[in-house]
């Protein structure tokens, strides 16, 4: 009965080590965000008004032009939000390199200098994403949404966007995590087909579903407006693509070898 309980104290401990890991990781990730928080805080004018420029660009040379908010804390936790965000997006190469420290003990050689340019390209394909939405795909849009203004006459009353500070930023906010995470599809699907779960023929076979599901999914994450849902679908499915060949590149050298 003893030999029996030490057996299980025993294979107790590693579980009790990695969870102690784990937790030493997340407890670093979360101290670094809220410094960064802070940090983020005292600049969260500058980060506001990098945010709004796309808005401010379409509407330039408009004096009449402004951002409004309608509940008295409303800008307090707007200014909340942008900290929250920058600190998140800042922090998210550390959180990879913290979570690649826990996952890397438990990994063969081979297996390490295969996640190593996963790792890399994760932060890499979301910035990617971020920046297509913020120079390319907001400017866009916005000029979508203000061509249905009207100045009235005729017994009709002018009609003038009237942004509210908090739904253009959650907005702005939304879509660059939106379109940063949806890059991530060609770093998930050739971990999928390393693992075994996918292949390039599978992936070739699904294909109209997955045009049928990029586009909901923009259609839910985006504004309802045919530029940004087009702008986030074509580029995911070019990601689909290209995913196609790596997956059927990774089938080749496991083939040759």
């Amino acid at each position: 009965m003893s030999q029996k309980t030490e057996n299980i104290d025993e294979s107790k401990q590693p579980l009790i080590q990695h969870l102690v890991e784990l937790r030493s990781r997340l407890i670093k990730s979360l101290i670094l965000i809220s410094v960064l928080f802070v940090a983020a805080y005292i600049f969260a004018d500058s980060i506001y008004n990098f945010l709004v420029q796309p808005y401010a660009d379409a509407v330039s040379g408009d004096e009449s032009r402004r951002l409004i908010f309608t509940a008295l804390h409303e800008t307090f936790f707007t200014y909340l939000k942008v900290a929250l965000f920058a600190s998140i997006f800042i922090a998210l190469p550390f959180i990879l390199i913290q979570i690649w420290i826990f996952v890397a003990p438990g990994l063969y050689k081979n297996e390490k200098s295969v996640v190593v340019p996963y790792l890399i390209a994760t932060p890499i394909l979301f910035f990617i994403g971020a920046a297509l939405v913020y120079y390319f795909i907001m400017p866009l849009a916005i000029k979508f949404f203000l061509s249905f203004e009207s100045i009235g006459g005729d017994g009709s009353l002018p009609i003038q966007l009237e942004a509210k500070v908090n739904e253009y930023l959650s907005l702005v906010m939304r879509l660059i995590f939106a379109f940063g995470l949806s890059f991530q599809l060609p770093v998930i699907l050739t971990l999928l087909a390393r693992m075994g779960f996918a292949s390039s023929e599978g992936l070739r076979k699904n294909r109209k579903y997955v045009i049928v599901g990029v586009f909901a999914v923009a259609a839910i994450l985006t504004p309802p407006d045919p530029i940004s849902q087009i702008g986030l679908g074509i580029p995911i499915l070019i990601l689909y693509e290209l995913s196609i060949f790596a997956v059927k590149l990774i089938e080749r050298k496991r083939n040759e070898s």
